[in-house]
């Protein structure tokens, strides 16, 4: 395997935390939880900026990982779950009770797949096919964070 190849295992995985022998989503979601937190502390354009950027890398990286390693949409990709924690936490204010109402209800909505999450994901495939059905569940999971901090504050 070239560095070049190497390079994209090692981002696609989130750092090799999609390699963790168990739950390699939630690890990579967790390992999304700094650079959420960095992006909150950039003014609103650069982070959707920013954002936007690491959507197109994460369907790249995803596409390029699951040729390298040969398997469709392997569990030790787990960009898509950080660029799905990106959009989860977009806008909002990043603290203790936010982080933790948004990274649960990315899980819950990322491991159970309600419509329309499951439904994208069984009809794309290759890089988008892998990050889409994430960024939809971060959408929902970030209207959630909304709806949690209008009722509770925090």
């Amino acid at each position: 395997m070239s560095s070049a190849e190497r390079i994209v295992i090692f981002l696609a995985t989130g750092c090799y935390a999609g390699k963790l022998p168990f739950a390699p989503g939630t690890f990579g979601s967790l390992a999304a939880l700094p650079l959420c937190w960095l992006f909150s502390r950039l003014d609103r354009p650069t982070a959707v900026a920013a954002t936007v950027l690491t959507i197109a890398a994460a369907v790249w990286l995803a596409g390029a990982a699951e040729r390298l390693l040969q398997r469709q949409d392997p569990g030790s990709i787990v960009i898509d779950e950080i660029a799905g924690m990106l959009v989860t936490f977009s806008g909002l204010p990043f603290t203790a009770f936010s982080a933790a109402a948004g990274f649960v209800l990315f899980r819950i909505l990322d491991i159970t797949k309600p419509f329309p999450i499951g439904w994208v994901e069984k009809r794309l495939s290759g890089g988008s096919g892998i990050v889409l059905d994430d960024l939809i569940a971060g959408g929902i999971a970030n209207l959630g964070c909304r709806l949690l901090l209008a009722v509770w504050g925090g």
